[in-house]
């Protein structure tokens, strides 16, 4: 009940406060920060009666530190369940540009962070080697992963890690709209952009976070008869089909491991195991696509419903923000200040240099909106990215969605909390920085040799063909 009233305070908040909605803070960043503030990490430092525990008792800490590890799989679970899965034809030409870019972003966040861990924060600030993984956790997996991973930093000695973090994940988020929304009024006074001309402004109701009175958009689809069972449970359900596939393919591959390779020893007490370091959220994102292809296979994926697995994916991912920043250590990242500036700057420098430098060499018409995109979700959560489309390219006119969700099919389940991000310290922690740093290194470089040479040159061209026709067309209007 108090995340949930926390939650509503924070919209308020939104509504009435001119610099929050200039800054596009969602409310449920709003809401946790109330709560830390109002919390044992702020007012329960202060003497009094509240010292110790602020306003909410340790029970209430306990619960909020336990949610985001369980929210975390509802969200995974959901990204492609009642999502139309595209033919390879169809998306061959929109996919491969935009996954060159989305891979160049989220390996060159690995890059830098292993560098930075190598030779600036393990050797400087007595950092753990782990560190190295925190730009893309934070960054391209956002709070949810975060908080998701903040089990299996524990777990392998890393305490400090899911704090960091969380605080990551807030400065991607923030300066992920503040530095987007500077890109885009720098792209429009240089002509970068297509379709947005003038200075960028939003609607007030856009700012505010709410529709016009005349404006009305479902929220979703009934593909049930609410007389047999009501369709949002029908749809909580199926998620929970979806986790539990995802637990069970987890739990079989544990197994293998433990009969096969984990029986190693890597020194005298530790057993070379990987996957019982593995979190649930993955494995539940592979659960959702797993179960949706049964369904279109079965004819039963009429019954549904993406809009609706949205906003369940939407609920959970608003009270896992305001959990994770509710109990978020400011003492953990005050005794890591350095190791958390550095790692901030980095993300955003990096973030920035990629999508300026590269994205209008592998990407033709059309450059800026698609790639703004991309820059957001790197920076936070894919929410910053359909904003910063939605700002340039308000009706839709470009290819920016489309090719977006494309990318995302095939980004997903490998970083910004897949596969690789899941894997990724529990391998720092057995092999060291190394041996991922060239993995990550070796990504990066066909990600960027792929667009410059391959995908770059066909994209140039069409672009440079418009222009031409553009510039005949201007030219024929002068003449008349």
């Amino acid at each position: 009940m108090t995340l949930g009233a926390a939650l509503l305070v924070g919209k308020i908040i939104r509504v009435k406060v001119r610099w929050i909605q200039s800054l596009f803070l969602p409310s449920s960043i709003v809401a946790g920060t109330i709560l830390l503030l109002l919390g044992p990490q702020v007012l329960g430092r202060f003497d009094g009666p509240l010292k110790g525990r602020g306003l909410f008792t340790q029970a209430m800490s306990t619960t909020w530190s336990a949610l985001p590890g369980l929210l975390i799989s509802v969200i995974f679970a959901t990204m492609f369940l009642g999502q139309q899965l595209p033919s390879p034809g169809k998306a061959a030409k929109l996919l491969g540009p935009q996954l060159s870019l989305g891979t160049a972003l989220a390996s060159s966040q690995y890059v830098v962070g292993l560098l930075l861990a190598g030779f600036i924060l393990v050797p400087l600030f007595s950092a753990s080697r782990m560190t190295g993984s925190l730009i893309e956790m934070a960054f391209e997996g956002g709070h949810g992963t975060a908080a998701g991973m903040r089990g299996v930093m524990d777990k392998l000695g890393f305490k400090e890690g899911g704090d960091l973090a969380v605080g990551l994940a807030t400065v991607g988020i923030v300066s992920g709209i503040v530095v987007g929304i500077a890109l885009i009024n720098w792209g429009v006074r240089t002509g970068k952009t297509e379709i947005l001309k003038g200075n960028v402004k939003m609607s007030l109701e856009e700012q505010k976070g709410l529709f016009r009175a005349d404006e009305h958009y479902s929220a979703g689809t009934m593909t049930s008869r609410p007389a047999s069972v009501e369709p949002l449970s029908l749809h909580m359900g199926i998620v929970a089909v979806a986790i539990l596939i995802g637990w069970s393919i987890l739990e079989g591959l544990r197994w293998i491991e433990r009969v096969t390779y984990g029986k190693m020893m890597i020194d005298h007490d530790t057993h070379l195991e990987i996957f019982t370091y593995v979190p649930l959220f993955p494995m539940a994102l592979l659960g959702g696509v797993i179960l949706q292809l049964i369904a279109r296979k079965t004819g039963a994926e009429r019954f549904i419903d993406h809009q609706m697995m949205l906003r369940i994916q939407g609920w959970a991912l608003d009270f896992l923000i305001v959990a994770a920043i509710a109990t978020l250590s400011l003492q953990a990242v005050g005794r890591n200040l350095g190791v958390f500036l550095i790692l901030s700057v980095a993300g955003i420098a990096v973030n920035v240099a990629i999508f300026l430098w590269f994205t209008p060499r592998v990407i033709g018409r059309f450059w800026f909106e698609r790639g703004i995109g991309d820059f957001g979700q790197s920076m936070g959560v894919t929410a910053t990215g359909l904003i910063l489309m939605r700002i340039t390219d308000p009706h839709g006119e470009s290819p920016a969605f489309e090719a977006f969700g494309y990318k995302q099919l095939v980004f997903e389940p490998f970083f910004g909390g897949g596969l690789v991000t899941a894997l990724a310290i529990p391998t720092i922690y057995f092999t060291g920085i190394w041996p991922l740093f060239f993995v990550m290194l070796a990504i990066f470089l066909v990600a960027i040799l792929s667009g410059l040479f391959y995908f770059g040159p066909r994209e140039r061209r069409d672009r440079e063909a418009y222009e031409r026709q553009a510039s005949s067309r201007t030219d024929a209007r002068k003449g008349n």
